[in-house]
């Protein structure tokens, strides 16, 4: 793949990029990230690995790597949580530009290059792209096609003066992080020329799982930045109960339980159909209304399990 159609500065090569990389248990996917990492047409990168306790082989292939390139290091993740991991990182950065990856994500070899040149131009805080999910089942497959995330590069100097991430959440720390990062003032381009690939959950059940966390993880960041709600956060809560209702209904009168469901199922069908086009497996396409009913109903579940347990705690102190 080619690069960007874009100018970039003939200093590039001066200025250090620190690659973070949070890494538990990855030992399947980490080597294409950090092959694809010292393939970079920018060469000057500091590569850090932040493990946060991994059970399998994800240590003993980051050491290999580091055997054959010094650009690589690898530092301990005692408390295990991603923010951590990225403030840890951050402590150690000494590039001038800080790019986040995920130990289960890939990019094409002009993609530190084409983002440190738009940062290069001074006028934004930090720089996104488009996040392309695969999958390796037809589960997998569909759940790839039904997200799409940004991720960020930023200058180092700035994360800093931030504060970092913060190591209070265990979920949504780079929406929090960014949200601070508008308040500042400073400004976030989203570039679709950027773009990363990512292995997305495989199983209906673990992206069920994933979204229960992002819930929560929201609930958090709300509590911490009331202005940071939308009136589209506040849909899968709410769809949480309106299902739940609508379920008690249709266990007497199926008609009525029936009429209620249908608003929400018009709009997952179209969401599907949108989503389909997509993908080429007709199996994977099957899959699609359970991904975004998972997705809808564990950020549902995981925003009000958030709330009773930080309600029950109040009622303990």
């Amino acid at each position: 793949m080619t690069a960007p159609a874009m100018n970039r500065p003939r200093t590039e090569a001066a200025d250090l990029v620190s690659v973070i990389v949070p890494a538990r248990d990855e030992e399947r996917s980490i080597d294409a990230t950090l092959t694809a990492l010292r393939r970079q047409d920018y060469p000057a990168l500091q590569i850090i690995v932040v493990d946060g306790g991994s059970t399998d082989g994800t240590v003993a292939v980051v050491e290999r790597h580091m055997a054959e390139d010094p650009r690589i290091e690898l530092l301990p993740n005692p408390r295990g949580i991603i923010p951590a991991a990225l403030n840890i990182a951050l402590a150690a950065a000494r590039g001038r530009w800080l790019v986040r990856m995920d130990a289960h994500s890939t990019v094409d070899e002009s993609y530190v290059g084409a983002a440190v040149a738009r940062l290069h131009e001074g006028c934004w805080g930090g720089v996104g792209g488009r996040k392309d999910g695969t999958g390796t089942t037809p589960a997998g497959r569909a759940i790839a096609a039904a997200l799409g995330s940004p991720f960020g590069a930023y200058p180092t100097d700035l994360v800093r003066r931030l504060g970092g991430w913060d190591e209070r959440l265990v979920a949504n720390e780079d929406f929090e992080f960014d949200y601070r990062l508008r308040r500042s003032g400073a400004v976030l381009l989203f570039d679709p020329r950027l773009k990363i690939t990512w292995q997305s959950r495989q199983t209906v059940r673990s992206l069920y799982r994933q979204y229960r966390r992002y819930g929560a993880g929201k609930l958090d960041v709300a509590r911490l930045h009331p202005g940071s709600l939308r009136p589209r956060h506040l849909v899968p809560p709410l769809l949480v109960p309106y299902l739940a209702v609508a379920a008690a209904v249709a266990s007497r009168r199926p008609r009525a339980g029936a009429a209620l469901l249908v608003p929400y199922a018009a709009g997952l069908s179209a969401a599907s159909i949108q989503a389909a086009r997509a993908l080429d497996d007709p199996v994977a396409r099957a899959y699609l209304p359970a991904a975004f009913l998972a997705m809808h109903v564990g950020w549902g579940v995981g925003v009000w399990s958030r709330a009773l347990h930080v309600i029950r705690k109040r009622g303990r102190a």
